[in-house]
């Protein structure tokens, strides 16, 4: 299987990291994918957005779990009891205008280009939470943009996670 088709099947959901903060050269390799991706017209309606300030990931965690309804409390509850899994870099797709496809198209090339380098990686709507404070919104959000979405990235704490099984039934062929 040529290395792009098994980055896809190898990719999964990692919801515990370690400590270990990702280099740079690693991060900005991840930016990059992000900006390569396609989008309608190429009018690139986001702005990504790198955090790597631990605290402030951290910082926005707590606040988020405060905004939680109890079914979702008790989840992230049971998976540890961080909404952001101790992840040590955050990326935020800021869109301008109603843009979910690009965004999400910048999404898949973030977990890719993560999974590629040996990261783990979330997408991470829950995010969206922490950006209902006006003083996180401002901080990290530019003005004319809104949360799209945002990965989480870092070092898996279990390495060998597993990719989620496929539904071959989920395929119809037309001719």
């Amino acid at each position: 299987m040529n290395e792009v088709l098994n980055t896809i099947a190898n990719r999964y959901s990692c919801r515990s990291f370690t400590n270990q903060a990702v280099e740079n050269d690693k991060v900005e390799a991840i930016a990059l994918a992000a900006l390569q991706a396609p989008s309608a017209v190429n009018k690139q309606p986001w702005q990504i957005i790198v955090i790597k300030d631990k605290a402030l990931i951290e910082e926005m965690d707590a606040y988020g779990m405060t905004q939680l309804d109890e079914a979702s409390y008790q989840r992230i509850m049971g998976r540890g009891g961080k909404l952001f899994y101790n992840a040590p870099l955050m990326l935020v797709i800021a869109k301008n205008g109603n843009k979910d496809l690009d965004c999400g198209i910048v999404t898949q090339n973030v977990t890719l280009a993560a999974t590629s380098l040996g990261l783990g990686n979330v997408v991470c709507a829950l995010a969206g939470f922490a950006f209902n404070n006006d003083s996180y919104k401002k901080r990290i959000i530019p003005e004319g943009y809104e949360f799209a979405i945002s990965v989480l990235i870092g070092y898996p704490t279990h390495p060998n996670g597993k990719a989620h099984e496929v539904d071959l039934n989920k395929i119809t062929y037309i001719g």
